[in-house]
């Protein structure tokens, strides 16, 4: 497996494994791409098998702050893996790769949001380590 920052060549991919295959790449999926890809603070990271198919995703953001006396913090968002692919570790090996690289950052604490219907990813996230320790809020705009 090859873990690495997403490319522009692996857009659709990525898009079809956050939509479930539902969208395909458009304009608005080409600039928050390139506004990802030009931002030292965001990442879209994939796991590939070694011909270059991408089995998985998750974007990084890596966010400022006074807490954790002035340390960064990750947030993951978009973490996917391939419906065929489930089941066989590839989801934590994604996973501990974006952990190591916001540890190797400087980060202090990696958060992330789930819909509360995914029982199985709370159960894949508890098992990472991951403590349910606050509740979270959305608001669509």
């Amino acid at each position: 497996m090859i873990f690495r920052t997403a490319t522009h060549q692996d857009l659709p991919a990525v898009v079809a494994l956050i939509t479930d295959g539902a969208e395909a790449v458009d304009t608005a999926y080409e600039a928050a791409f390139a506004a990802i890809e030009s931002d030292p603070r965001n990442e879209m990271l994939v796991l590939a098998d070694e011909d270059g198919t991408v089995l998985g995703c998750l974007q990084a953001t890596y966010i400022p702050g006074l807490g954790k006396h002035g340390t960064e913090r990750a947030l993951f968002e978009a973490v996917r893996v391939r419906a065929d692919r489930r089941g066989h570790g590839l989801g934590g090996t994604l996973m501990r790769e974006a952990i190591d690289r916001a540890r190797a950052r400087g980060c202090a604490l990696v958060q992330l949001t789930s819909n509360k219907e995914r029982t199985e990813a709370h159960r894949f996230y508890a098992q990472l380590g991951f403590a349910r320790s606050h509740d979270g809020f959305k608001l669509s705009l």
